[in-house]
């Protein structure tokens, strides 16, 4: 194991025979080759793409086109970078998804010490579907009960710190927030968020609350960091201001990051990389001061 090495392909988890993998970015020495001090924060990220698509590399097609390689980005920032796999709704529908997710966090956990990582600085992060999972993990979701966990058990994973880049986190309301122009809303037959719930939400709406990040935000609420474009077509920005606002009423420490005119993707109308720019570096700063506080 090297500083600044990049393993890919580990498999961390094998639900019904299912082998997800995930890759493991190591920080590089901040004073040259050698091995870096002391145990390092690390984060995992999950990917976007509907629950349905998408893939550990990538942070959606327009993202990935800004060139930004923001878990190398991340990782010479000096943390530890894992990005895991799912099962996507095409395999198994929710709470599945949340399953594995807490279990690419347990596995990282388990070997915490075999990378240098410290246990007790382990975050998550997320984008479009992957930022709804890393809110969930992150709040001890509970979906069996409806209610937030307290006092989560290991094997829940919770993690120290949130960062969420558009996340669906009321699928109860979200087809009601989209914007005019929608490319999708939550309730268009066949949705994405039917197809994670394995119903449509509005015939359904228990369990669309009990994948809803909103139904567990309180007071136990790790840091959290939400970034979301005002013109997402997606993903209304909506659901993004309604869960900062109830993380703040809580008492929860939260950070909301509104970027004027921009879609989902951080797609810009001059097609510019700016916004993904922005908020990459926005996300990366919250990271480094929850690692310092710690």
């Amino acid at each position: 194991m090297t500083a600044g090495e990049v393993l890919k392909g580990i498999e961390f988890s094998r639900p019904g025979g299912v082998p997800l993998l995930l890759d493991l970015y190591l920080p590089a020495a901040a004073d040259g080759p050698g091995p870096v001090p002391g145990p390092v924060p690390a984060i995992v990220h999950f990917h976007g793409g509907g629950w349905r698509m998408g893939e550990r590399s990538s942070l959606g097609p327009v993202t990935d086109g800004f060139a930004l390689t923001p878990f190398e980005r991340v990782a010479a920032a000096g943390f530890a970078v894992v990005s895991a796999d799912y099962r996507l709704s095409s395999q198994a529908v929710f709470p599945a998804q949340l399953e594995d997710a807490r279990a690419a966090v347990a596995w990282l956990r388990a070997h915490a010490a075999e990378y240098n990582v410290d246990p007790g600085r382990i975050y998550a992060w997320g984008d479009s579907a992957g930022g709804h999972l890393a809110c969930l993990v992150g709040l001890g979701a509970n979906p069996g009960s409806g209610t937030a966990d307290s006092g989560v058990p290991a094997s829940n994973a919770p993690v120290a710190a949130v960062a969420a880049w558009y996340p669906p986190t009321d699928l109860v309301h979200m087809g009601g927030q989209a914007l005019p122009n929608a490319v999708a809303t939550a309730d268009d037959p066949g949705s994405r968020e039917a197809l994670l719930l394995g119903a449509q939400p509005a015939d359904a709406p228990d369990k669309a609350a009990a994948a809803s990040p909103l139904t567990y935000a309180g007071e136990h609420a790790p840091p959290f960091f939400l970034a979301h474009g005002t013109a997402d077509r997606f993903v209304p920005a909506a659901q993004s201001t309604t869960m900062a606002a109830a993380l703040e009423a809580a008492g929860a420490d939260v950070e909301l990051l509104l970027i004027e005119g921009a879609d989902h993707m951080w797609s810009l109308p001059d097609q510019s990389p700016a916004a993904a720019q922005k908020v990459l570096d926005a996300t990366i700063d919250f990271f480094r001061r929850q690692a310092q506080a710690s």
